[in-house]
């Protein structure tokens, strides 16, 4: 991770000047706010911190960002990221998309970036309709759901997010709201904290084009099965007593165990819905993979590796590569 500031800078250091036009009432509002108010409180500094965006509402977030942004291609966030981590792991990355950006054409590079356990977090905003392109359904709409541009429902199951990456591999996999503003600036936190591959997967109503899940929707108490009283329709893990951190990555019982309880609990409990950390390992990092294999990698990242010494003369001896072309 990143060395902090010794002097933290005030959230409006982590605020651009450019106008912001989502829709009234978007939930990425609220997730903008807790990514520059993490920054400000793990004081990160703003030049040495990479905001990736890809493509959709969510890929606006880091034009918003007083910090580096890259805006990628559709579903081609990750790629991006986890290379510029692997180029210079002294950057702190964060990766932002939506759901159909990283479970629909991204899904593939979100599998692979699980099993290389990259130290970055991943930020989804998950709203389960493609909101920039007047609201298809996205990989994560149940079947038989119809969002208000759908002429007819939804004739596909949806994906697991949460269990997809705890397959894949991420070493820390979390879920929050974007209107509980408190739980998820803690839980970008953790997940920037993180050493390794770290999932944050945001529930975030789509008030232009998802009819079906709003703020109203989620806010809204129900009824459960023992319960006398209405509970609320969000609970977090803890409630239910849900520790999802390994404490011995080498006790492979545990491992199992917690993996079998995190798959358990990352699917909806009926009307409810639940939140916060839901699997979390330490182990070691693909840097740090590298740099066992290439001690090189230990003094210098990939992207400062000396090609030249101080008489400009190259460090590596091209003569074979020469040959090739002359000969």
């Amino acid at each position: 991770m990143v060395s902090k500031l010794q002097t933290p800078l005030t959230v409006t250091a982590y605020k651009s000047d450019v106008h912001n036009d989502w829709c009234p009432g978007c939930g990425d509002f609220g997730i903008l706010q807790a990514i520059q108010q993490s920054c400000a409180e793990l004081a990160l500094p703003p030049w040495e911190t990479m905001v990736f965006a890809g493509i959709g509402c969510s890929g606006k977030v880091f034009n918003y960002m007083a910090s580096h942004g890259v805006h990628t291609l559709h579903g081609r966030v990750l790629p991006f990221a986890v290379g510029a981590k692997i180029a210079n792991p002294d950057l702190e990355v964060v990766a932002v998309g939506g759901d159909g950006d990283g479970y629909g054409i991204g899904a593939g590079h979100f599998v692979h970036a699980g099993r290389r356990n990259v130290d970055m977090a991943y930020i989804v905003m998950t709203n389960e309709v493609y909101g920039l392109t007047k609201g298809q359904a996205s990989p994560t709409l149940g079947r038989g759901q119809q969002t208000k541009s759908l002429p007819l429902p939804n004739t596909n199951d949806a994906i697991q997010p949460l269990a997809l990456a705890l397959s894949s591999g991420y070493t820390w996999i979390g879920r929050s709201y974007a209107f509980d503003g408190r739980h998820l600036k803690e839980m970008i936190k953790k997940a920037i904290e993180h050493k390794g591959m770290a999932l944050l997967d945001v529930l975030q109503p789509c008030p232009t084009f998802n009819d079906l899940h709003t703020a109203e929707w989620f806010n809204k108490k129900v009824k459960v099965e023992g319960e006398t009283n209405m509970v609320s329709r969000i609970f977090n893990v803890n409630e239910v007593g849900h520790d999802g951190s390994v404490k011995d990555p080498t006790n492979l019982d545990e491992v199992t165990d917690k993996q079998k309880k995190a798959f358990e609990m990352a699917h909806h409990h009926g009307e409810r819905i639940p939140v916060g950390v839901f699997y979390e390992i330490k182990l070691p990092t693909y840097t740090e993979r590298m740099q066992a294999q290439a001690p090189m990698l230990k003094k210098y990242s990939p992207a400062r590796i000396p090609y030249e010494d101080a008489s400009h003369l190259p460090t590596t001896d091209l003569s074979k590569t020469y040959e090739e072309f002359l000969f």
